[in-house]
């Protein structure tokens, strides 16, 4: 890790450090972690996990207009 960051002309000079990998970044290069909401650098951001989002909403796989059951001639129900 180098002692010093290359001077930035635009933006803040703030400086932060990455809670995953522990290198010093810019305050703007670091961005949320969408599992954990820590901040990191992008080098470490993870991708959403899918287990993380709603279940699916179940399918209504009824009959709409079903047809009353009728005994057939010559038979019983």
């Amino acid at each position: 890790m180098s002692l010093y960051l290359p001077v930035q002309l635009k933006g803040s000079a703030a400086i932060a450090v990455c809670q995953r990998c522990n290198t010093k970044n810019y305050i703007t290069d670091l961005t949320q972690d969408p599992n954990n909401k820590i901040w990191v650098c992008k080098d470490c951001c993870d991708i959403y996990d899918p287990w993380r989002l709603p279940a699916r909403i179940a399918e209504d796989i009824s009959l709409q207009h079903p047809r009353p059951d009728v005994a057939i001639e010559g038979g019983s129900w």
